[in-house]
């Protein structure tokens, strides 16, 4: 404590006061940062959705990882989460699917505007003769996405059908509903939702003059079986195509009666691929199609989840492949798992030295007073504020932003304070060796809640 000046009294903190980081990291060990803010409160978390008409490509890996790592976040913070893949398995583009998977199998083109991937010839290849091209194609289908989300450690609670939705009355169920609400008009032979009673720019058709109902219908039914399942939060994950497509589904909500803060939605925006200095294209329909599985084999899965997890989903992405394979320090992957193999070598060539660790209630941990050892108990200290705020804010990445700063430090610490060196006396060695060991702790925490490895060697 000083004076400093009439009226001013400074206070500073000795840097001992971080040291009690390091015991209540190595006592809560993976529960590090474990809160129980949520108290409970069900999510659900809807996301990747993809048609079941091909794999998933690459330009779903954004909002895979995203939306598992979502997960991860609200469940470490006391959440009851769900997750859940919406199958949209019913209308032009199944019906499209099929006629392309049967005209394959028959040695022929697919029709016009049809699915022209490899793909389509392979999977056509391995259907029986005798099989529905529509339902052996979506079951197929569903289980290559969910074997090839599986590779990236991302599994759903529920796999939701559209087309078993749909078989079980839930439109009509939902359409009587919006009308005892005096949610919905007929005009000009159609029936529109009247979503500019909260605040939708115009009003939207339900049902078309030709009784064949819109996209809208089916989706205002699936967020009616949502909230029918007691969920307090709904949150949907969508790609960028949909932005405008938000304000009719809040309305939606509003018109059965929920609160439009109830329903939340990301839109992650696009990622751009680079390889060679060159953008790699994906489409599906074309047949240019780099899939999710053909990434994790050029790159891995950690690679992978750990890249598309470096910045906000709210801002465009460019990947270059040929910097996430490089085992170099500009490499975020590399650099962050090298950290953690560093922390496990100690351990490693202690054991080969017979040099053995003493208990933590016994390490003086007042040494600790290096710029590079405060530096690591600094970002551990913090760490509990960080998985608050990602979690609030729906923003994984600051988890990752999180790790990469506690890798530099581990890195620096590493490099200055050495441990089983002869020259470090020997009080020393432990107190640091136990700041290594939360440091540990601390980056299988925060990967962990990113969905990525720890190996102890690289």
């Amino acid at each position: 404590v000083e004076v400093a000046g009439p009226g001013f009294v400074n206070f500073r903190l000795d840097p001992t006061w971080l040291h009690e980081v390091i015991g209540q990291v190595i006592d809560a060990g993976a529960d590090y940062g474990r809160s129980t803010t949520g108290a409970d409160r069900r999510v659900m978390v809807e996301y990747v959705s993809a048609n079941p008409t091909g794999p998933v490509h690459a330009g779903h890996a954004r909002g895979a990882t995203y939306g598992d790592s979502l997960a991860r976040l609200l469940a470490f913070t006391g959440h009851d989460v769900s997750e859940e893949f919406y199958v949209n398995d019913r209308g032009v583009q199944m019906q499209t699917f099929a006629a392309s998977l049967a005209a394959r199998k028959a040695g022929e083109e697919p029709p016009d505007g049809g699915y022209q991937g490899a793909y389509i010839a392979e999977w056509a290849a391995q259907m029986p003769e005798d099989a529905d091209p529509l339902e052996w194609g979506e079951a197929h289908a569903i289980a290559d996405q969910r074997r090839v989300l599986g590779m990236l450690g991302i599994s759903f609670d529920t796999w939701f059908s559209e087309r078993a939705m749909v078989a079980t009355g839930a439109i009509d169920a939902t359409l009587a509903d919006l009308r005892e609400r005096d949610m919905v008009e007929e005009r000009d032979g159609a029936v529109w939702l009247r979503s500019t009673v909260f605040g939708d720019d115009k009003d939207r058709v339900l049902v078309k003059s030709d009784g064949e109902f819109t996209y809208l219908l089916p989706d205002i039914a699936y967020h009616r079986d949502k909230f029918a399942r007691d969920f307090d939060l709904v949150i949907n994950v969508w790609g960028a195509d949909h932005h405008g497509y938000v304000p009719r589904m809040k309305a939606a909500i509003q018109a059965l009666g929920h609160d439009p803060d109830d329903l939340e939605v990301v839109i992650t925006q696009l990622v751009r691929l680079e390889q060679g200095g060159k953008e790699v294209k994906i489409s599906k329909r074309s047949g240019d199609l780099i899939t999710l599985e053909d990434l994790i084999d050029e790159v891995g899965a950690d690679a992978v989840r750990l890249t598309y997890l470096l910045q906000s989903v709210d801002s465009p992405q460019t990947v270059d492949l040929d910097l996430v394979v490089s085992q170099s320090n500009e490499n975020p992957v590399f650099y962050v798992q090298m950290a953690n193999a560093r922390i496990a070598s100690i351990g490693r060539v202690a054991a080969e030295r017979g040099i053995e660790r003493h208990p933590l209630d016994d390490a003086d941990l007042s040494l600790l007073t290096e710029e590079r050892e405060l530096e690591v108990l600094r970002q551990l200290f913090v760490l509990p504020d960080v998985v608050e705020l990602a979690a609030r804010e729906r923003a994984p990445h600051k988890v990752t932003t999180w790790v990469r700063e506690l890798a530099a430090a581990v890195h620096g610490f590493y490099h200055d304070c050495p441990i089983l060196s002869p020259d470090t006396p020997e009080d020393l060695r432990q107190a640091r060796w136990w700041l290594a060991e939360s440091a540990g702790v601390g980056l299988r925490v925060g990967l962990g809640l990113l969905g990525v490895s720890t190996p102890d060697t690289m």
